[in-house]
């Protein structure tokens, strides 16, 4: 005898209706033209209810166990879930339970990029805020190299796609295919530059010095007094930037140590330059660009550079007031620009 048809949702909602108006199984089976057993079983279906499970909110590990986790994660941050129950002592077979665990009182992050800060990196930065609290940072010249490769920032790789859709492809060289190495500088509302540094060209005293004279200095030349006369050139630490030989240069050049904003090591959140290099890098490898070329790499830097606005450039160097403030108020810690 072959299997009658399961009930289906009109039906199951007419049992509820006629059970409602107090209607007895007989009835009801004989207005649906359905066998009496099979009412009777929807209507234990109907009435089911889950039981609660006898385990549920016991944590798999003791509070004790649970210490001996966060000890391991604040003794060795950014392990992996089993490498942590492994360090602690602890067997969770279960990738998804350790998680479950852990979730309970830490989270994944990636490790930040900012170089760390001593106690005597603190200080410095802290009386590099003192020094330029009343800073009129509109004469400040905003200085700084950046590097850009044909392939683009591995980091900006992962994104989101639709289900029924396949991931693309992304060209990779066996030998990295190069980059462009690119120097700029803002002031006011005003960038200067971009200035490509020479392919195979090792960024040293000696080669910076001749860098500025080809680049920077006939600009710098044809600025009026007055702004000569309040501008502050900034350049960050580095060894061909704060080499005895370079300012030297730069003090002949009329751009002498009164000219010289003294800049705090590992800053360079403090440099709104760096959210410049940002703007630019998110313009070129929009859409997973990639190039073929240095000269076509460095045609879209420079188209890059010429369409950002006056506007968001005033903004950046307007930062500068607040990131003194934040300084302060972190004493001297990395304010997240």
């Amino acid at each position: 005898m072959g299997r009658n048809k399961s009930l289906s949702e009109n039906e199951r909602q007419k049992i509820c209706q006629m059970l409602g108006e107090n209607i007895n199984v007989i009835e009801i089976a004989k207005h649906l033209h359905r066998d009496t057993r099979t009412v009777k079983k929807a209507i234990q279906n109907i009435n089911f209810q889950r039981k609660p499970r006898s385990d549920k909110g016991k944590s798999l590990v003791s509070v004790r166990e649970k210490r001996k986790l966060c000890r391991t994660m604040r003794q060795q941050p950014l392990l992996t879930s089993k490498q942590v129950f492994a360090e602690s002592g602890l067997t969770v077979e279960s990738r998804a339970t350790r998680c479950r665990i852990l979730r309970t009182v830490a989270k994944t992050m990636k490790p930040l990029r900012t170089p760390p800060l001593s106690a005597r990196h603190k200080q410095q930065r802290l009386q590099w805020a003192k020094q330029y609290m009343k800073c009129d940072f509109s004469y400040v010249m905003f200085t700084d190299e950046c590097r850009a490769t044909l392939d683009g920032p591995d980091g900006w790789t992962r994104g989101w796609i639709l289900h029924d859709q396949l991931a693309p492809h992304r060209l990779r060289r066996q030998q990295g295919g190069g980059g462009v190495m690119f120097w700029a500088a803002i002031v006011g509302n005003s960038l200067v530059g971009p200035f490509k540094v020479p392919d195979g060209v090792k960024m040293n005293s000696e080669t910076y010095q001749q860098f500025l004279s080809d680049n920077f200095l006939p600009w710098y030349k044809s600025q009026s007094r007055a702004f000569k006369r309040k501008c502050l050139f900034m350049q960050d630490n580095a060894p061909s930037h704060a080499s005895g030989a370079t300012k030297q240069f730069l003090a002949s050049k009329n751009i002498g140590d009164n000219k010289l904003m003294e800049w705090p090591p590992a800053s360079p959140d403090l440099n709104c330059i760096e959210n410049l290099w940002a703007i630019v890098k998110q313009d070129i490898y929009k859409n997973g660009k990639q190039f073929s070329s240095k000269v076509q790499l460095w045609e879209a830097i420079e188209a890059a550079c010429k369409a950002i606005p006056k506007s968001t450039i005033e903004t950046l160097t307007k930062s500068m007031d607040d990131r003194v403030l934040l300084v302060w108020q972190k004493s001297g810690g990395h304010i997240g620009k």
